[in-house]
């Protein structure tokens, strides 16, 4: 299977990475500067072990011919210069394996190449970009989830889906096929709209968080109010689901934090209106009143503009 990770970053860069590691045929669409600091190899530091391992590289209109597989790892603010640069190794047996955050992505590629072409995915890791141009593991989690999205398929494993179970398991990753990656979608993006709402407004970490008076149960209340969007969209994660990420959002002491609040105390550009602002109109177009919510994607707006 030949294999192109759009982007060497974050998500696609160390993914992509431990496929290279694994001896896939993996080649990277990467800008000039990403393609400089990957001159000498791409460098991975993790918990699951270091590694720095030459890879292919392609720019921008260098594209010759399709892929099998398209891994799309690219933040959502640059998912359209990423279509125009990868629309040329898209053909008729082409899949594309978006590891984005959110729902609009799939509305965006769908219309751009169709339904059969795009996949559903979750990815979970903790990784960014230091200094160096090296991939960081910041927790040892790193687990990648594909299933089709329903419709003629039902959500059945079709021969495609078991082609790429086969190429993604054994790569140094936890990788598997879901029989109902929606569900999967939705409850990643209500935890990490939740986790994002709250790190981004407070300017601290979960455990920060938990130890303020009225702490946990602004978490929760960010949370649930998530869980509404989702809710009346018909996605609506079970209690079981919601009390286990509660426990996650109000535990004392963790370190944990969003993407989007390392972006923010780094100047970097943010996930707002892919992970905040969508999950408020889709909650809006249902009647579901967002206030704590729409109050971090105010905040960040206002970074936005102020950054621009």
């Amino acid at each position: 299977m030949r294999i192109l990770v759009v982007g060497a970053g974050a998500v696609g860069g160390y993914f992509g990475g431990r496929l290279a590691q694994a001896g896939r045929d993996v080649t990277f669409l990467v800008r000039p500067a990403r393609a400089a600091q990957l001159r000498d190899g791409l460098k991975l530091a993790s918990p699951h072990g270091d590694a720095t391992m030459p890879v292919k590289l392609v720019g921008a209109g260098d594209l010759a011919g399709p892929y099998d597989l398209i891994l799309l790892g690219v933040k959502a603010y640059a998912l359209d210069a990423a279509i125009a640069d990868f629309a040329p190794a898209v053909g008729p047996q082409t899949t594309i394996l978006p590891a984005l955050n959110g729902m609009r992505h799939i509305d965006v590629l769908t219309a751009r190449f169709g339904e059969k072409a795009v996949l559903g995915g979750v990815c979970l890791v903790m990784t960014e970009i230091d200094s160096d141009g090296r991939i960081v593991q910041l927790a040892d989690i790193q687990q990648l989830t594909y299933g089709e999205r329903g419709g003629e398929h039902g959500g059945e494993a079709t021969a495609r889906l078991v082609a790429l179970d086969a190429a993604l398991q054994g790569a140094g990753f936890e990788a598997h096929a879901s029989p109902d990656i929606v569900r999967a979608m939705w409850e990643k993006w209500v935890q990490l709209a939740a986790l994002g709402a709250v790190t981004c407004l407070s300017r601290g970490a979960v455990g920060q968080v938990a130890a303020t008076t009225g702490g946990p149960a602004f978490a929760l209340a960010m949370l649930h109010e998530c869980a509404a969007v989702a809710a009346a969209c018909g996605h609506a994660p079970t209690p079981t689901w919601l009390a286990r990420i509660g426990g996650v959002l109000t535990a004392a002491g963790s370190p944990m934090t969003s993407s989007m609040f390392r972006d923010l105390r780094k100047g970097a550009p943010v996930e707002a209106d892919h992970i905040l602002g969508d999950l408020i109109a889709r909650g809006a177009a249902h009647g579901v009143s967002t206030p704590l919510l729409s109050a971090a994607y105010v905040h960040l707006q206002v970074y936005q503009g102020v950054r621009a």
